[in-house]
Order: C-alpha cells, then sequence, then structure tokens
C-alpha cells in the first residue's frame, strides 16, 4: 500500500539486496549508491545476475571488489552499484593521491599505513563523493578477464577471451547502455543555494570539488580568478575610452558597430592604444603566473599535488595484440608506436588539414560576401542597406561555430582511432588537435586583417561584432536551449513524486542529456583570452564586454552543470593540463600581435615621417621593442615562482617522506628475503645432520 511505498522511498536500496562485503571492516549499516548502470532492454535475469556476481567477486578472482544491488527485482534493467572501504582505500593508493595524515600534514595515501590517516574509517569524510563514484567507474572499466569465459545468456560471439576489457565487451554487446554517478539531493541542494541561488559572489570551491570533482572545481576557480583579473583591463579600456574624445564609451561602442568606416582620432586615441597594447602583453604574463600558484595551492588543498601517471590499466577501448609489458612484465594488450605514428601520419594530419582548408575557404567567402555588400550600401546609401554590412560577419561567426562543433566529433574520432594507451596521452592528443583548429577558426580572420590587409578599421569593426555576437550565442546554446527542452520535454517525461520508489528517482536522472564536458566552456575562456591579449589595443572595450559576459557565465554554467545535465563522472586531476600551457602561448603570441599593431598606428607612422625613419626601420624598431618585451615577460616568469614556497615545502616533503616509505618496503622485503633463505638453510642442514647421525648409528 502507500506505507509501503512510502517506505521503500525512504530506503536508498534495501541493504540486504546489496551483495556483501569481502571483510568485516568494510561492513556498514547504510549502504551508498554511488553509480547507476542501465542494462540493455533484451537482457535476461541469467546475464543480470552473473555481472551482478562479477561486480561483487574479490579483485584476486577477477571481480571489481564492488558493491551490486540489482533495483527492485533480477528482472528490472538498472544495477546499482556502491564500493567498500578496502576497495576505496587501494584505489585511492593506486590514483596516487594525497590524504591528511594524523599529523595534519597531507601525504601520499598508503594502504599499508591507512590507520595513520584521518578519517581512513569513514569514506565519507576520507573521500568526496566524487572520487567514490570516480572509483567505482576505475574499478569497473579496469575489469579484464582472467581466463576465456562465456557470458551466461549471450551468443558465443560475445565469448570473453584472456585479458579482454569485459566491461568494453559488455557494452558493444548491447548488455550495458549507460553508466553514470548517482545525485545526492540532499548534497545537490546544498550546493545550489550557496552557488547560484543566492547573492554572493565568491564560489564554494570546496564544496564544488567535493560533489563534481577536481575538473569541474579547477574550471570554475579558473573562470573566476579570471573574471576579477578583467577588473584591470577593464578600468584602462574605459579610461581610454573615455578620453579619447569620445563622449561616453557606450556611444564609442555604438560608433564602431554601427559605423564600420568610423576614423578615430590619431593624438591621444593611438597613444591610449599603445598604453593598451604594453599593458595587455604584461598582463596576460602576471595573471597566468599568479593562476599557477593558485592552482597549486587549490591542488595541496584537494590532495592531487603529487598526482603523477601510474602503469594503471589501459584505457577500456585500447585495442591490441597480447604480450609481455617491457617496462612492467605484466602480460597485457600491446600496440606498438610506429603503428600509433602512421595513424596519425596518414589520417589524423590529413583530416586536421582538411578542416583547415574549410576554415580558409570559409574565409574568402567572408571577404567575398563583405564586397558585395559594402557595394549593395554604395548603390543604394540606405539604413536597410547599412544593416546588411553585418549580415557577412554574422553568417561567418555561425559557419565557425557549427564548422566547430563538427570538428570536435571528428577530433574525438580520429584520436580514438590512434588508440593511444593511457587516459592522459588520449586527453593531450584531442585537446591539442582541437586547440591548433579553434585558433585558427577563431584568430585566421583577425590576423589576415591585422597582417595582410593591415586594414586597423576593419579590424576593430570584426572584433566588435565577434565579441557580441559570440557572446549571445553562447548564452543561448549553453543555457537557453537546454533549459527550454529540460522545462517542456524531459520535466514532464520525469514527472517525479516525493514518495516515488528511490531506484524510480535514479531512472529519472537518465531522461537528462550527458553532460558534454568543459571542451567548450575552455575554449570560450580561450578564444576570450585571445581577443583580450591579442587584439584589445585596438578596441579597448574587449575587457569591459568580457567582464560582463563572465559575471552572468559563472552562474550559468554553474545553473547548467547542477541541473540540466547528468553528473558527470571527473577523474582527480592536478591542474588545467594541457589548457594551461595553451593560455601561456597565447600571451606569448600576444607579444608579436600587439607589436605589429602599434607598427600600423597612424601615430606611429606619423612619427616616423616626421623624423625621417623609413618602413623598414620601423619594422627593425618594431622587432627591436618586441625582444625587449619578450625579455620582461620571462623576467616576470622567473620572479614569480610557479608555487609558493610554503608549497615548495611541502611538495619536498611529500618526496621525502615516499622516498622513505620506498626504502623501508625494500629493506622489509629484503629482511623477509634473508630470514627465508636463513630458515630454508637451518632446515637443510638439520637435515642432513640428522641423515649423517642416523647412518653412523646404522
Amino acid at each position: 500500500g502507500a506505507s509501503q511505498k512510502a517506505k521503500q522511498a525512504s530506503t536508498p536500496c534495501t541493504k540486504g539486496d546489496w551483495t556483501k562485503a569481502s571483510c568485516p571492516c568494510c561492513e556498514s549499516k547504510q549502504v551508498e549508491p554511488l553509480v547507476l548502470v542501465k542494462l540493455g532492454g533484451k537482457v535476461g535475469p541469467e546475464t543480470k545476475r552473473w555481472l551482478i556476481r562479477l561486480i561483487g567477486a574479490q579483485q584476486k578472482d577477477g571481480g571489481a571488489g564492488l558493491l551490486a544491488h540489482p533495483g527492485e527485482d533480477a528482472q528490472s534493467s538498472i544495477i546499482v552499484v556502491s564500493a567498500p572501504r578496502c576497495t576505496l582505500l587501494r584505489a585511492t593508493e593506486e590514483l596516487g593521491l594525497c590524504k591528511t595524515y594524523h599529523t595534519g600534514e597531507m601525504e601520499a595515501f598508503s594502504y599499508n599505513d591507512r590507520d595513520n590517516f584521518r578519517n581512513s574509517n569513514n569514506m565519507e569524510a576520507f573521500l568526496t563523493l566524487a572520487e567514490r563514484e570516480y572509483i567505482v567507474k576505475y574499478e569497473l572499466e579496469g575489469l579484464r578477464a582472467q581466463k576465456d569465459l562465456r557470458i551466461p545468456g549471450l551468443p558465443d560471439k560475445y565469448t570473453l577471451h584472456n585479458r579482454d576489457n569485459i566491461w568494453q565487451k559488455l557494452c558493444s554487446a548491447g548488455v550495458i547502455v549507460d553508466m553514470f554517478p548517482l545525485h545526492n539531493s540532499e548534497k545537490l541542494k546544498q550546493l545550489k543555494e550557496a552557488w547560484y541561488l543566492g547573492n554572493q559572489l565568491s564560489q564554494p570551491l570546496d564544496s564544488v570539488n567535493e560533489y563534481f570533482g577536481n575538473s569541474v572545481a579547477f574550471y570554475f576557480s579558473f573562470l573566476d580568478f579570471y573574471t576579477w583579473s578583467l577588473l584591470p583591463p577593464a578600468i584602462l579600456g574605459l579610461s581610454i575610452a573615455y578620453f579619447s574624445g569620445t563622449f561616453l564609451s557606450i556611444i564609442f561602442l555604438l560608433q564602431n558597430l554601427l559605423s564600420p568606416d568610423i576614423q578615430v582620432d590619431s593624438g591621444l586615441m593611438v597613444s591610449g592604444h599603445m598604453i593598451q597594447a604594453v599593458f595587455s602583453m604584461l598582463w596576460s604574463t602576471v595573471v597566468m603566473e599568479l593562476w599557477k600558484r593558485r592552482s597549486a595551492t587549490l591542488s595541496y588543498r584537494w590532495g592531487t599535488l603529487q598526482l603523477a601517471e601510474r602503469f594503471a590499466e589501459p584505457r577500456p577501448s585500447f585495442h591490441g595484440k597480447l604480450g609481455v609489458n617491457p617496462v612492467t612484465g605484466r602480460v597485457e594488450l600491446l600496440f606498438s608506436e610506429w603503428q600509433r605514428d602512421l595513424r596519425m601520419l596518414l589520417v589524423s594530419v590529413p583530416v586536421v588539414g582538411l578542416f583547415l582548408g574549410l576554415v580558409v575557404v570559409g574565409m574568402m567567402c567572408f571577404y567575398w560576401g563583405e564586397a558585395q555588400v559594402k557595394q549593395l550600401h554604395k548603390d543604394w546609401d540606405s539604413y536597410l542597406s547599412q544593416t546588411f554590412l553585418y549580415i557577412p560577419s554574422v553568417l561567418h561567426i555561425v559557419y565557425t561555430n557549427m564548422l566547430g562543433n563538427v570538428y570536435r566529433n571528428v577530433a574525438q574520432a580520429l584520436t580514438e582511432f590512434e588508440n593511444h594507451r593511457e587516459e592522459s596521452a588520449f586527453e593531450n592528443h584531442l585537446t591539442a588537435k582541437v586547440l591548433v583548429f579553434t585558433f585558427f577558426n577563431n584568430f585566421a580572420v583577425l590576423f589576415h586583417i591585422a597582417f595582410f590587409k593591415q586594414d586597423v578599421s576593419l579590424l576593430r569593426k570584426r572584433l566588435a561584432s565577434l565579441l557580441i555576437v559570440t557572446q549571445l550565442v553562447n548564452q543561448v546554446t549553453e543555457v537557453v536551449i537546454p533549459f527550454l527542452v529540460d522545462r517542456f520535454i524531459s520535466a514532464p517525461r520525469r514527472n517525479e513524486k516525493e514518495d516515488d520508489p528511490q531506484e524510480d528517482k535514479f531512472r529519472n536522472q537518465r531522461s537528462l542529456p550527458p553532460f558534454p564536458g568543459l571542451f567548450a566552456e575552455y575554449i570560450e575562456l580561450l578564444v576570450q583570452f585571445g581577443y583580450l591579449s591579442l587584439f584589445s589595443c585596438v578596441f579597448p572595450l574587449t575587457a569591459v564586454l568580457l567582464l560582463l559576459n563572465n559575471v552572468t557565465e559563472i552562474r550559468s554554467d554553474a545553473y547548467k552543470i547542477c541541473k540540466l545535465f547528468r553528473k558527470p563522472f571527473y577523474p582527480p586531476v592536478a591542474n588545467m593540463g594541457v589548457w594551461q600551457i595553451a593560455f601561456e602561448i597565447l600571451s606569448f603570441a600576444s607579444v608579436v600581435s600587439n607589436c605589429w599593431l602599434l607598427l600600423l598606428s597612424p601615430h606611429v607612422q606619423v612619427w616616423g615621417q616626421e623624423n625621417g625613419l623609413s618602413g623598414g626601420n620601423l619594422l627593425l624598431m618594431a622587432v627591436i621593442v618586441e625582444h625587449v618585451l619578450f625579455l620582461v615577460k620571462f623576467i616576470i616568469a622567473v620572479v614569480i615562482p610557479d608555487e609558493p614556497y610554503w608549497i615548495r615545502k611541502k611538495r619536498e616533503h611529500m618526496e621525502y617522506a615516499s622516498m622513505w616509505a620506498l626504502r623501508q618496503m625494500v629493506s622489509l622485503s629484503c629482511t623477509h628475503l634473508i630470514l627465508k633463505s636463513g630458515c630454508h638453510l637451518f632446515d637443510c642442514f638439520s637435515f642432513s645432520f640428522f641423515q649423517t647421525l642416523e647412518a653412523r648409528e646404522s
């Protein structure tokens, strides 16, 4: 009846239906549901029971060492998975996480020394929710067949062979159709109130890290840091716009947008541009150096400072021939480097080149369309024809956005085809492909206008159009459309009630679309950073527009990840990874761009003519200034250490502690070996002595 249904709703999966933990220390009164595995519609009860046994079996027996719950019964299409204490602790050591030692310092976790770490008996306090959920995924995707095995209920073609990845095989067979971490409604409600529902300016980064993981927390931390860092260039840009002969900054903006051929004053305005250019070059370096320090502090606080690549299991989709790893000595799938290099050279590089060619085609069409509408405006000379002047820019922005979305899917497929063994190698190659295309796709037209057409007025108009149109398009595609889909399509289908069984609530989470990842978010910030550091001297209000956009971006991104998408899996990370390198590259590229734009300014040209300097001499002076600025940026990077002093000392202490622990382990192993050998020699001596004694007596 209703009372039974309410009781069922209040219990997040009946304790008695969970598989049993392998050791007494892992027993708990209530099991925390972490991950939901969705099975295919045609999966039979025998296949589901076999999978539950596999998930619950001990790791030494080829299982995942996890806890599994069948849902309502053996006929249902879900399996809810949790993790016992020992599995979580062993995975913490394998992943290289640092935790709080009994002394209060962060130390690399060791399973053998687990009793000396704080809260090691309480997994909810010891590990974050995101870490516990990722460990479940890590263990499931690492399942390997120890021998040839037929899967009950499936045809013989899906038979598992030795060292086959079981999870990948089950996905290809249609047994597993989805896997995602489960929301904790109470924690999510608290996070929403502290994050985007209130009026607070600061972000609850520790709570974000606890709920969504390091990757999401690092993104929002960088977004917050970068947004506040926009204040100095925004104030400078407003000052330049105000004192440049323009009455109000908003009028300045409208003039640049509505009058593409407006000519700016060559006196104070250009001087302001020179100040803006030098400031942007130095600002970008200082911001990235200070971010490195903040990133190191957060990494220590979140326990990922010593995170390093381990010789772990290969990626689930990695394939190859069975062999012995020459480094680890383990029997595993191997794929030669020359084959991977050949795939990249013959397939990936040409395909990436093809898309870069499509960018060039789009740029040529933009120039052709712009010439046509200019001629049309010249012939008609009306307000209607004046609005046509911006149609080529808008169409080109839409084209580049669509091309970028297609390319990201192609880059994903290409990187999968390259067959990288480690997850980090896969992510780095994928990101590198996307970064090359993104840089070319977003900045090719601007560089062409600046370096080849040398048209500062057109560059200013194009940059203003990109800033406004791109931000509007991003807000609509990232927030408005997902909100409408959730409000009018997904929400009515869920139709969730308070007294519904917990299993139904778990299923409802699958009706939300998967989180698209942080790729698009980082690319948006990277493009912003490029506009500001490379070209802001021709449009001083760039930082103002970016600041206004990012103030709303923080809350809209928080709303989106909490409300509009499923909760994502994210592994522990120590920093932003390759994205940080991309921002630093743009910072150094800004020197070349700004020096060239200063060379094109009317103020510099007039000054050169007054002093009898030829174009070659001006170019030589620009090169000298460029090298001086490179030297200044290098000095700033050296003067501002990447890590605070106390973080460096903590890192050195952790390295020393790890080295000492390894030395003790080796010493104990050697002692054990000596004792074992000594006992063996003593047994042999005793046996020989008694044999000799018996022979003499006889």
